[in-house]
């Protein structure tokens, strides 16, 4: 099914629709942070931690796009390698397709299909974390930030305000010399910012992904987040803002693929590129001439 949707075949909606109503069980969990923290391993070892609880988990490792295939180079899926024979994980690389916040309309859709087929948690790692990659906090219930010591990350996380979209925030590698640092910094970064929804306190902790050292208390952690939101009767608010923004990418992804049709078929599209290219007129007054053939077009559908 998540081949299908990524490959965009028409069959896939049919799928989706038939999937919805099943869905909206899960606990999706988010993790992101720049590349060479750990995020990986991390993940790696929190499926250890959930399945000792007997939870059914499933991860979307959301990798770079390759500029020539447009596939994922599925790094993250080999450092997991010690569940490939668990029935109870399932794990699928999907490339970001160039998307800035790190996550295609198909991450979405896939998360859609894990969520009906039982999966408790869900698990997406995103590309990074830089000023625009915020797009995980519109798919995910619980975000984690990680962050390694000596990197400059707290300054960071308030350059490019992701100090507001962490729930966790994860200070991994915890062996190296400034980990106390960094963890005061971010406490000190958290006690300024305003409270999140329903007063949860943003936590920080620190892990080393490698031993398990704190993975167990993260695991807890992000549970008691979701246990923290379900009592404050906020599941069904974050839930129906999901589904708000869900319905926003696929509009938006819908219409954008109607005007690449357009532009492959139409007259006024290539009459407008070779006026440009003629100098006959300039791409402004092309682009404005083009999009108002596309509204009068769709108003008459």
């Amino acid at each position: 099914m998540i081949r299908l949707i990524e490959d965009n075949d028409p069959s896939s909606f049919e799928l989706l629709k038939a999937l919805y109503p099943h869905s909206g069980k899960a606990f999706i969990i988010g993790i992101t942070g720049s590349p060479g923290v750990g995020k990986s391993t991390l993940i790696d070892a929190l499926i250890f931690e959930f399945r000792k609880l007997e939870m059914k988990v499933g991860v979307i490792a959301v990798d770079p796009t390759s500029p020539y295939s447009g596939g994922a180079i599925l790094g993250d899926r080999l450092r997991m390698q010690r569940h490939a024979t668990d029935d109870g994980v399932f794990i699928r690389s999907m490339a970001s397709r160039g998307q800035k916040g790190g996550l295609s309309r198909a991450t979405k859709d896939a998360a859609i299909v894990l969520d009906a087929m039982g999966h408790d948690i869900i698990i997406i790692e995103t590309v990074g974390a830089g000023q625009g990659e915020f797009d995980i906090a519109h798919l995910a219930h619980s975000t984690g930030i990680v962050s390694i010591p000596g990197t400059g990350d707290g300054i960071q996380a308030v350059k490019a305000g992701i100090l507001e979209t962490g729930d966790i925030f994860i200070v991994n590698k915890s062996d190296k010399p400034d980990a106390e640092a960094s963890v005061f910094q971010l406490d000190m970064m958290i006690g300024m910012r305003r409270p999140l929804e329903g007063g949860w306190t943003p936590k920080v902790l620190k892990t080393q992904a490698l031993d398990g050292t704190g993975v167990e208390i993260l695991a807890k952690t992000f549970l008691s987040h979701f246990d923290f939101m379900k009592k404050q009767g906020l599941m069904d608010q974050k839930r129906k803002k999901l589904e708000h923004l869900y319905f926003q990418s696929l509009l938006t992804d819908l219409t954008l693929e109607k005007i690449l049709l357009f532009m492959n078929d139409s007259k006024v599209f290539r009459e407008a590129l070779n006026n440009i290219e003629s100098r006959k007129t300039d791409p402004i007054t092309a682009a404005q001439h083009v999009v108002n053939k596309i509204c009068v077009l769709g108003s008459n559908d």
